[in-house]
């Protein structure tokens, strides 16, 4: 007669397998022999191969309870069941997804897929997105009972071709997190479950997932990711290095000015000078001068290759990757050049040659910021337009630093003198000169600056 009872399981067909004793074909209840384990496998793979994440179906009637299922173990339950079939359902991934990854690599980041699905499936998906299929490594995966056989130094150099990891367990994420910790690797390892707890913890950069993760999970996490999509990661990743290059373009700014100051201030007295700035006229180029262009390259938008430059050593100075050459050799020109104006027109008595010292520092600095947007493009590529906030800075100053020069009460306030139209065009000639200058200093230090190290992230 019918059961009292039917209990349903739903799982991994493989997993299904192991607890089944019996197939549905064909309205009847057939042995589950070789032939039939046979089938099933080869239907699950091709459905895995396909992308699909597959689901195997059972069942098994119960006349009653089990007792042990009275008593919480509902493991008991799951025995014995009759397979039913399989279901592969499509879960495609976002279309920018694949755009990330390749962001990704051209970055010099390292992406590595670590799922439960079956390893067909896995591989399937990697090729789709890009992950792997270019020639860049193993493009089988690695299930979780071969890592378990795995010994450490197998597993390290597993990694460096391996990129998609299946069947995995949550302690194989952070076996896997580990070695990559050990072989100098920077890691963001991405979860949503109570398990990726620890592998969340331990990476650098723990990211849980705003809409699917739990709450353990985000509270392990460094940041939690509220549209659960990978290119919020890449953009992360993008604004970041926007930030940080714009943090050494602005230090770069400062202390180039700082030093062509220093520079006219304390070659002058040795060349028989008087001093080439009063102090008024240093406080107006280190409040001005310096502040409003330099707070406008915090907002400069990101270089073409931001994207395309290979991570940095944490440990890596910000003045590094010959930055401190750099600054030293834009600041002594900007100083040499402002003193030898300066030194030009006093030795032929001009009376305005510290007025033509201060504004040829004030345009050279305008002229240096507007080539120090890049680190390697040139001011031509870059053109004028793309940060109006600085240009609005640059354009602010100069006419600033003009009425300074011919407005009657600041001349008295800054003890400058009326420049005359060829003394003007002389400081304007100088600030040009001191453009061409930075940017043939960019030409060859990014010709002779050796390529930095990888620290894939």
């Amino acid at each position: 007669g019918p059961s009292a009872y039917i209990a349903f399981t739903k799982g991994a067909v493989d997993g299904l397998l192991d607890i089944a004793a019996g197939v549905w074909d064909d309205k009847r209840i057939m042995p589950l022999d070789d032939e039939y384990r046979r089938r099933i496998l080869e239907a699950n793979a091709r459905l895995a191969q396909n992308g699909l994440r597959v689901l195997g179906v059972g069942f098994r009637l119960l006349d009653e309870v089990p007792t042990a299922v009275q008593q919480g173990n509902l493991d008991a339950l799951e025995q014995d069941l009759i397979l039913v079939g399989m279901v592969g359902m499509m879960d495609p991934a976002r279309p920018e997804v694949r755009d990330a990854v390749q962001t990704c690599k051209d970055a010099g980041i390292h992406v590595k897929m670590i799922t439960g699905d079956h390893p067909a499936t896995a591989a399937a998906i990697a090729r789709e997105l890009g992950i792997t299929g270019q020639g860049d490594g193993d493009e089988r995966a690695v299930t979780g009972q071969e890592l378990d056989r795995m010994s450490d130094e197998d597993l390290a150099r597993a990694l460096e071709t391996t990129a998609v990891f299946a069947r995995v367990a949550p302690e194989h994420k952070l076996r896997i997190v580990k070695l990559l910790q050990q072989d100098g690797e920077i890691v963001a390892m991405t979860g949503d479950g109570v398990n990726d707890a620890p592998a969340l913890k331990q990476a650098e950069i723990g990211v849980a997932m705003g809409i699917t993760g739990t709450d353990v999970s985000k509270e392990a996490a460094d940041m939690v990711l509220l549209d659960d999509n990978f290119a919020t990661i890449v953009a992360a990743v993008r604004e970041g290095r926007v930030v940080y290059a714009n943090i050494r373009k602005f230090i770069r700014y400062l202390l180039t000015g700082n030093i062509g100051e220093i520079i006219a201030m304390l070659v002058s007295p040795f060349l028989g000078m008087p001093l080439a700035l009063l102090p008024l006229q240093i406080l107006w180029i280190n409040l001005l001068t310096d502040g409003l262009p330099a707070l406008a390259l915090g907002v400069e938008p990101a270089e073409s290759d931001v994207m395309r430059q290979p991570p940095r050593s944490p440990s890596e100075s910000i003045l590094g990757r010959g930055m401190g050459w750099q600054i030293g050799f834009s600041g002594a020109l900007l100083g040499l050049l402002s003193l030898g104006v300066g030194y030009w027109e006093w030795r032929a008595g001009n009376p305005h040659w510290q007025t033509m010292v201060f504004t040829t520092l004030t345009f050279g600095q305008m002229a240096a910021v507007l080539s120090l947007r890049s680190e390697s493009e040139s001011f031509l590529r870059l053109g004028i337009r793309r940060n109006p906030s600085l240009l609005g800075a640059v354009a602010l100053t100069v006419v600033l630093q003009l009425a300074v020069t011919y407005v009657p009460f600041l001349q008295k306030l800054f003890e400058t003198r009326p420049l005359t139209l060829g003394e003007l065009l002389l400081c304007v000639g100088v600030g040009i000169i001191m453009l061409v200058g930075v940017e043939v200093e960019k030409l060859l230090f990014r010709r002779h600056e050796a390529p930095a190290q990888p620290v894939p992230a």
